[in-house]
């Protein structure tokens, strides 16, 4: 398994990690055989990084993680996040806190429910308006001080955000949608920000939650309860027309090289810098091998330039979140 480096000076991780959201909510298909039997084999390969949040569920993503490590402490390097509040009455309907108290809770409730005694990256997974960032980290760091969590991590912040919260503790990671379709990070500004404060970029979705992977030829092709079909502008209407011709290009140029969709979307995330590590979902072991196998694509100049042409910033159709939720990104 080929590595990276987290954040400045710290653990060394797989290069590729693994989103575990899919596994209990959001997509459909849930089979958690079939999760636990992909997450064995993710570490049997090496692949040590778990992506999790209390919120997907909500909470039964870290309880399914924490039965799949049962035994195996050692292997896995655990990343979980809190911060968004979800109603349990209306699933589109989400608020954010940052209070101290609420840090506090979620992280000793996350550690009982995940069956460890030390969470290994803890992330504010939205950053709270209402809460100074100063405050919120500053909790954080009680945490680190306490021995109840290894590295700080925040997700979705501004570059203004990042900055201000390195200063109260050192944060090794900013987890951020970037993809082909997404390169909002290197837009406002937040990838430069990492890069000038040591902290890595982990990037969700970069297979643009599936739909670079060419696996969608029409919305139909999505189940009527999944979350990209119900919620996702960009897998809707018009929009999904205009973004499938731009995933045409991207099949087309996988074919030209011998691989697939997936390994080359995958393979422009890694090539963008060792500070990028990418931690594409799956909940299936087929799915899971075809990722890894991305780290041995290596991609030319001509071939990154040719990429870049075709997915510039403004490239998709539709936003990559609901109006409801772009209000909590990039803050």
């Amino acid at each position: 398994m080929k590595t990276r480096v987290l954040g400045h000076n710290g653990p060394t991780l797989s290069a590729i990690g693994l989103g575990c959201m899919g596994m209990s909510e959001f997509y459909a298909g849930r089979d958690d055989a079939e999760s636990i039997a992909t997450l064995h084999h993710a570490l049997d390969q090496g692949l040590n990084f778990l992506d999790t949040a209390d919120v997907y569920g909500p909470h039964t993503n870290e309880v399914l993680i924490g039965k799949a490590i049962a035994g195996r402490r050692a292997d896995v390097f655990i990343a979980t996040k809190f911060g968004i509040l979800r109603d349990p009455t209306n699933e589109a309907v989400r608020g954010v806190s940052g209070r101290p108290e609420y840090v506090k809770s979620s992280c000793d409730a996350s550690l009982k429910r995940l069956g460890i005694e030390q969470i290994d990256l803890y992330y504010q997974h939205r950053v709270d308006k209402t809460v100074p960032i100063e405050d919120t980290v500053g909790a954080m760091a009680e945490l680190v001080k306490s021995g109840k969590v290894r590295y700080l991590g925040l997700s979705e912040a501004s570059a203004a955000t990042i900055d201000r919260a390195c200063k109260v503790h050192p944060i090794a990671a900013l987890q951020s949608e970037y993809s082909l379709w997404t390169r909002d990070p290197e837009v406002t500004g937040t990838l430069a920000a990492c890069r000038r404060n040591g902290v890595s970029l982990v990037a969700y979705s970069p297979l643009g939650r599936g739909f670079l992977t060419g696996a969608f030829a029409k919305p139909e092709d999505l189940p009527a309860d999944d979350y990209r079909s119900r919620f996702s502008p960009r897998f809707q209407g018009e929009n999904f027309k205009r973004n499938l011709e731009l995933v045409e290009k991207v099949k087309q140029m996988a074919q030209a090289k011998g691989t697939s969709a997936a390994q080359l979307a995958l393979a422009w995330v890694l090539a963008q810098g060792d500070d990028i590590i990418p931690i594409p979902g799956t909940k299936r072991r087929t799915y899971l091998d075809v990722n890894i196998a991305a780290l041995d694509l290596v991609l030319s100049a001509a071939e990154l330039a040719e990429l870049n042409a075709v997915f510039t910033p403004d490239a998709a159709a539709g936003l990559r979140y609901p109006e409801s939720f772009i209000a909590s990104v990039n803050v």
